[in-house]
């Protein structure tokens, strides 16, 4: 069955998606099975995404939960930041070899910085691109985190000027802004979120917030382990749920690579079969030649294609192109070209000598 992958950075609503996704699927009778951070670690842990070793044990124990639960029976859906494009492309591989399509359901908060595309509007200078509005609340009460902390205290701090205007201008309008309420939406806005099983409860803080939005590396539609993209912005805009079933069970899977497929099943004398019925074409070529002249159509009695004679040609040419016929073949081994391998190598032979 397809997995669902949602990606975007702490409280951008993914788990609110992910529940209301579930509870759709599941509504229509589809087995939906939900792999987040909580069910690998046991409790949620913020901290895990400031230590690159507990991290990356986090991701490799992700990526087994999935792999043990994508099957032809449950719908996968993997809640977890996914800001990692390799991370990602394992996964898009994952769902490649069980032969299942994948979609990415890309959350962003409105009026935040999401690491991916800026927020219209927003200025082109670095200092200027932070939104103090993406803190997240420090406590359950609601109230905006203290000043001066994190980026706040970098800006407050510099001296230089920022587009034009002397720096003591800043910090006016950042203390405007910090007084104002946050613009982001309330964790709880609907009947149904109030209804949801999991809810996010881990306490991000804002140096590590602002950590994961440098290392975000946000989805882009154009790589194929990124698509069927799609974006969603706060928690007013509804889930665009025709779209996904569209692609999660409508479209086909990717082809799997070649190099993960099982061989077909060869008998046992397939690889004698094969040098027995090279050598008896090389000898047949080899004696016919004798009597051919520049132009003739070279014949082998119980085969239906020819060669035709240009030059003479030597033993050792014709060795070394059966090997390479050889070779290839027992790559590709099938017992239904048992009968035509005599004319399988005479068409090698001759798309390798004209």
């Amino acid at each position: 069955m397809p997995l669902v992958v949602f990606c975007g950075l702490p409280y951008s609503g993914k788990s609110r998606r992910a529940e209301e996704l579930r509870v759709a699927l599941a509504a229509e009778g589809r087995a939906v099975y939900v792999v987040d951070d909580a069910e690998v670690l046991g409790a949620e842990d913020a901290t895990v995404y400031g230590d690159s070793a507990r991290e990356k044990a986090l991701r490799g124990a992700l990526r087994a939960a999935v792999e043990r639960r994508l099957s032809r029976h449950e719908v996968v859906i993997l809640d977890s930041l996914n800001y990692i494009k390799g991370f990602r492309y394992e996964l898009y591989c994952l769902a490649r070899a069980a032969r299942t399509p994948l979609c990415l359901v890309y959350c962003v908060r409105p009026g935040g910085l999401s690491g991916g595309p800026r927020v219209a509007g927003a200025d082109e200078s670095p200092s200027r691109n932070v939104s103090v509005s993406w803190r997240p609340r420090a406590e359950e009460g609601g109230r905006p985190l203290a000043a001066g902390t994190g980026v706040l205290g970098e800006l407050q701090a510099v001296d230089s000027v920022v587009n034009g205007r002397a720096q003591a201008e800043v910090p006016k309008e950042l203390e405007r802004e910090e007084t104002r309420t946050p613009d982001f939406p309330a964790l709880v806005t609907s009947e149904f979120e109030k209804s949801a099983e999991h809810v996010s409860g881990a306490f991000y803080p804002p140096e590590l917030l602002e950590a994961l939005a440098l290392r975000f590396e946000a989805p882009d539609s154009r790589n194929r382990w990124d698509r069927p993209l799609f974006t969603l912005v706060g928690l007013e805009e509804p889930l665009p749920l025709s779209e996904m079933r569209a692609a999660l069970f409508e479209n086909r899977a990717p082809p799997p690579h070649q190099s993960t497929q099982s061989q077909p099943l060869a008998s046992g004398t397939f690889l004698h079969q094969l040098d027995q019925v090279t050598s008896q074409v090389l000898a047949g070529l080899m004696e016919a030649q004798k009597s051919a002249v520049p132009g003739d159509l070279l014949k082998l009695s119980g085969t239906t294609e020819h060669l035709r004679f240009t030059r003479p040609l030597t033993m050792a040419e014709l060795s070394r192109l059966r090997r390479q016929f050889i070779s290839y073949s027992k790559m590709h081994p099938n017992n239904e070209n048992l009968p035509q391998l005599a004319n399988m190598f005479l068409q090698y032979l001759s798309q390798s000598l004209h």
